[in-house]
């Protein structure tokens, strides 16, 4: 460890996030890791390190940190608002936080999921090989907390010329493109995914996207194929539907099995936008 970072307050979640532990699943583990995995590396790619390391995911903002030690940082994702000691700072780009200075953030003007990294990256003890929090299974670190002091790594890797391009989250209606199957034969007619658009619940979280409809006259997901069906592998993506018939879109702590069908899939380059939306934000799922 060679540096120190006082959590003064968080928001509404702030959750340490890493790619994730894989090679796991048999074990019933799953990857977790951050919900806008490009957000992320981005991050991570502004200061030189590692995609790998360790970035603080903070939900709508809310993060206020102080510098115990003399660091340089980064903040990518969802465009939240930052400032150093009451001086703003650029969005998406690497900045010094000097011993003693106080980082305040925000909540986005749009999307979700804003990313703070540190050069050398948080360092707190991995678990099965991640230092992410799944918050289905309860493994990797606690949800960060007022008071808490997070160790830094070591790094002298200088920036990349290059870094890897991230979406900045859209405040209107979103398109998901999908893949019908593996279950869409038990359904009447599973186009109604794709007729139509439905809005994200505020019941939403990292393991999930809740969505509903808000025109009553839209086509609902109505079974052709009563009965139980056997539990089987989720996939980052599956987009379920519950008996109700409001689909669950899951997103990165998504468990590894589930009894009810799943109508279509997110194509993986479309999740991180997904992992982006809002609560009460719009979406349409498109077939690909």
């Amino acid at each position: 460890m060679t540096g120190r970072l006082t959590v003064l307050r968080t928001g509404p979640l702030a959750l340490l996030q890493d790619t994730g532990r894989t090679g796991h699943a048999a074990d019933g583990v799953g990857r977790s890791g951050a919900a806008d995995r490009a957000s992320a590396a981005r991050a991570n790619a502004l200061l030189g390190n590692d995609s790998g390391a360790a970035v603080l995911e903070c939900t709508l903002g809310g993060l206020q940190v102080r510098a115990e030690t003399d660091l340089v940082v980064a903040v990518a994702g969802a465009p939240a608002p930052v400032e150093v000691d009451k001086e703003p700072v650029p969005h998406a780009t690497r900045f010094d936080l000097r011993a003693g200075q106080t980082l305040r953030m925000r909540a986005p003007r749009t999307g979700l999921r804003t990313y703070l990294a540190v050069a050398g990256g948080f360092a707190v003890p991995a678990v099965l090989g991640s230092r992410s929090t799944d918050t289905l299974s309860g493994i990797g670190p606690p949800p960060v907390a007022a008071g808490d002091v997070l160790p830094v790594g070591a790094s002298d890797e200088p920036p990349p010329s290059t870094v890897p391009d991230a979406e900045i989250p859209a405040d209107g209606p979103v398109t998901l493109r999908v893949r019908f199957g593996p279950r869409d034969d038990w359904f009447t007619d599973p186009s109604a995914l794709t007729t139509g658009e439905w809005t994200v619940s505020p019941r939403s979280n990292r393991v999930g996207l809740r969505l509903q409809r808000t025109d009553p006259d839209a086509p609902g997901l109505i079974r052709a194929v009563e009965g139980e069906l056997p539990s089987e592998g989720m996939a980052l993506g599956s987009v379920q539907i519950p008996p109700g018939g409001e689909p669950v879109l899951f997103l990165a702590d998504h468990p590894l099995t589930g009894g009810y069908p799943v109508v279509a899939v997110v194509l993986d380059a479309d999740v991180d936008r997904a992992a982006q939306l809002r609560p009460g934000q719009r979406l349409a799922f498109r077939a690909s």
